[in-house]
């Protein structure tokens, strides 16, 4: 009898064990929760976003109208825009310095190439048709310097490169110019918008 009575109390005491444990268990189980919203979708990306493609051409010399603007003297120098406007029914670009130089009566070369001034910087120029351009040409006094190391001449034109290109256009300009190229009276900035004549 005494050895029922001790099995008895554990079997009875496993029940009661069990039967808490089934009623915890029942108690601490998680309420079920709400299923999330669904995600909006992501809004497409702003077209302002991309880059829109340029590739619009260079100005070839053919498609300019070259000219030179009327001469701003001051301090022994004299300064004249150099005028390039799109005569294209297109859109053309102009990046950088022209080239500009003297010339003689036989077309050669009269003392150095003008320089590039860096005032300011590079930057593209795009031209509608009928839109100008220009790069204000700075052409020092030749009586500034002794004849004998400036080997003064007498011009007639210049001869001036748009941006970038091989073929070159000639404006008239009566000056004196030195023909020695260790002497440098030209020097010429990047192109600018507009036709340089207000400025």
């Amino acid at each position: 009898m005494k050895f029922a009575h001790i099995v008895a109390r554990p079997a009875g005491a496993l029940f009661v064990l069990l039967a808490a444990g089934f009623l915890a268990g029942c108690g601490s189980a998680p309420a079920p929760s709400a299923s999330p919203p669904p995600s909006a979708s992501p809004a497409p990306s702003s077209p302002a976003a991309t880059p829109a493609p340029t590739g619009t051409p260079s100005c070839a010399t053919p498609a300019l109208a070259v000219r030179l603007g009327p001469g701003n003297g001051a301090a022994g120098s004299t300064y004249y825009p150099i005028e390039f406007t799109n005569a294209s029914s297109v859109a053309c670009t102009l990046y950088g310095y022209p080239g500009v130089s003297f010339v003689t009566g036989s077309g050669a070369q009269a003392g150095a190439a003008a320089t590039e001034d860096p005032t300011y910087p590079r930057a593209l120029v795009t031209l509608a048709p009928g839109a100008a351009a220009h790069a204000t040409l700075r052409v020092t006094n030749a009586a500034n310097y002794p004849d004998s190391a400036c080997q003064p001449v007498t011009v007639h034109r210049l001869k001036v490169y748009p941006p970038g290109e091989t073929r070159p256009v000639y404006l008239s300009l009566k000056a004196t110019a030195c023909t020695s190229t260790s002497v440098q009276i030209l020097s010429v900035p990047t192109v600018r918008p507009g036709n340089g004549l207000a400025g």
